[in-house]
């Protein structure tokens, strides 16, 4: 019985996932426009086809837009995994066997 819910497990996942994405994405937006506003107290990122701007500023604004979502997108996985272990008892994804495997 676990096996069958190991190869059904991640296709019940995915919508999780997506929904877990969506959000992410959205709170990643609303954290880069806050700290964009703390750090430059402009209201708006600067766009990368803006003559104004140097590169320097269009490319520390790329950087932290890159960290801010790629953090949001790692813990919503991570928390959605978590979930879906706790309540089935089963890791949503099979094992990838790289070198983190067994910590």
């Amino acid at each position: 019985m676990a096996k069958s819910k190991k190869k059904k497990l991640p296709l019940v996942y995915q919508p999780v996932g997506l929904v877990l994405g969506i959000v992410s994405g959205a709170l990643a937006g609303r954290a880069f426009r806050t700290a964009w506003k703390a750090i430059r107290h402009e209201e708006d990122a600067p766009d990368p086809l803006d003559r104004d701007r140097g590169w320097g500023e269009i490319l520390f604004a790329a950087a932290l837009q890159g960290a801010l979502f790629a953090v949001a997108r790692s813990a919503a996985d991570r928390s959605g995994a978590k979930v879906i272990e706790r309540s089935t008892g089963v890791w949503p994804v099979k094992d990838k066997g790289g070198p983190e495997q067994g910590s």
